[in-house]
């Protein structure tokens, strides 16, 4: 990638928590009618659904969904506010949807059903999107098909990708741009019961550690690591031994205070934008500090030029992740309206209720436009929970029992038996979904709409 390449990307970091609070200020329902499909014009972006045989590593292979015969998917590229048109063909023999994570689109084309946004037909279906695409930053585009107990569907596949949008705006002030996506595959049920997942393999960019090429670095370059956590069901900590994550954004969003960290940590849906300065040459694994994660799998290699060898893990530190790093205490206004969601499980896990109630019996959030609404996300469960807004962007303004603002996401991962409180701003009308992005939370009615009154 050349330097002119470099300055074209995405977000402008140093932005105030004030600026960006201003620009986030900006049962299936039965769809309206459409008119028929043109398709005169080329696409500026065609995906197309299929089956594939994944090479992990040499002698490790698994069958999986993957859009463009390829784990991840293309990345895409698109610039802030320039209307897109994207192509989705299907050549599975079952109805898909691809949800376009952490953007700001009609219902109708954010890719749930719930929200009245179309399937696109199995057996060489083709459906034609036309959105623009906003706002800038690192977002994904998944399957948000629901799998239940088939963990053949859905996010357990390799229907994932990431999609950058450019600002045009951005400073350059590093060398190098590296996606990583996390992943993991052959999952199952275990002998601990009927609602517990395992995975047999790990991932990062489709590849199992040592399956893959190395990142390939040089002393002194400053390397902007753009990072998805694209699992269906688990968390992942991930460290580089002998380097420091400096964090710029979360969710695509420029923080308030960037801060250098040892370990970064991920719920699903989660993403991370941190510079890593190479100043420790060698071949080193970047990858799970769980031990048994990334020697399954979840690790891939950073080599220097002019190195050789199997890449290296030491011990690291493993200062816990905490949001209110990157936030400031600065006070926020209050706001037009509270609203509480309570999360619990019921029948062993079996279900999981917002406020008393699963998806598709849960009551909506029903908001008024153009407001701020405080809720109170309320975790009374064992599990940490990594609920996610459809179409909107928030502010955390309470982790932790600590107040904070400047910190905007549309993922945050509210933990076991704790309070989390965020801002939504109700400025995008239409249905949006509110769930949580643990596959199988969400498939068990962990899932309500937030519906606008007016």
């Amino acid at each position: 990638m050349t330097r002119r390449q470099l300055l074209a990307l995405t977000c402008c970091w140093p932005a105030s928590a004030a600026l960006l609070r201003a620009q986030h200020m900006g049962a299936r329902p039965v769809p309206a009618p459409r008119p028929p499909e043109r398709f005169d014009e080329p696409a500026d972006i065609t995906l197309r659904i299929g089956e594939l045989a994944l090479e992990l590593k040499p002698g490790r292979t698994v069958k999986t969904l993957a859009y463009n015969g390829q784990v991840p998917g293309p990345l895409l590229r698109a610039r802030r506010g320039r209307p897109l048109t994207v192509d989705i063909w299907n050549d599975t023999k079952d109805e898909d949807i691809v949800h376009w994570h952490g953007f700001h689109i009609p219902s109708d084309v954010d890719g749930a059903y719930e929200e009245g946004t179309p399937g696109v037909p199995p057996n060489g279906g083709r459906r034609r999107y036309r959105f623009t695409p906003d706002p800038a930053g690192t977002h994904w585009y998944h399957s948000h098909n629901a799998a239940g107990r088939n963990l053949k569907r859905s996010t357990y596949t390799g229907q994932f990708g990431m999609f950058v949008v450019d600002s045009g705006d951005d400073p350059g002030s590093y060398d190098l741009e590296v996606p990583i996506l996390l992943h993991e595959w052959d999952p199952r049920f275990t002998s601990q019961g009927p609602t517990d997942i395992e995975f047999r393999y790990y991932s990062i960019n489709g590849k199992m550690l040592g399956g893959g090429e190395p990142v390939r670095v040089r002393p002194g370059q400053r390397v902007l690591f753009r990072i998805v956590n694209s699992s269906a069901t688990l968390h992942h900590k991930l460290a580089l031994p002998g380097h420091r994550f400096h964090v710029l954004a979360l969710d695509g969003n420029p923080v308030a205070t960037p801060a250098t960290v040892p370990v970064l940590d991920l719920g699903p849906g989660e993403r991370v934008d941190a510079i890593v300065e190479m100043s420790r040459p060698g071949v080193w694994i970047l990858g799970e500090t769980r031990a048994a994660q990334r020697e399954a799998g979840m690790g891939i290699a950073i080599e220097y030029a002019g190195q050789a060898g199997p890449p290296t893990w030491i011990p690291t530190d493993l200062t816990p992740w905490n949001y209110l790093t990157f936030g400031t205490p600065a006070p926020v206004a209050e706001p037009d309206g509270r609203l509480t969601m309570v999360f619990r499980a019921t029948g062993d896990g079996h279900h999981w209720t917002i406020n008393g109630k699963s998806h598709p019996r849960a009551d909506p959030i029903i908001v008024q436009a153009n407001k701020r609404y405080r809720w109170t996300l309320d975790n009374q469960s064992a599990d940490a929970h990594p609920v996610h807004l459809h179409r909107h962007t928030f502010e955390v303004v309470r982790f932790a029992g600590q107040p904070v603002s400047g910190i905007f996401k549309d993922v945050i991962m509210v933990p076991a038996w704790s309070q989390v409180e965020i801002d939504v701003p109700t400025t995008q009308p239409g249905l949006s979904l509110f769930h949580c992005h643990q596959q199988f939370h969400m498939d068990m009615g962990f899932m309500t709409m937030m519906r606008y009154s007016d």
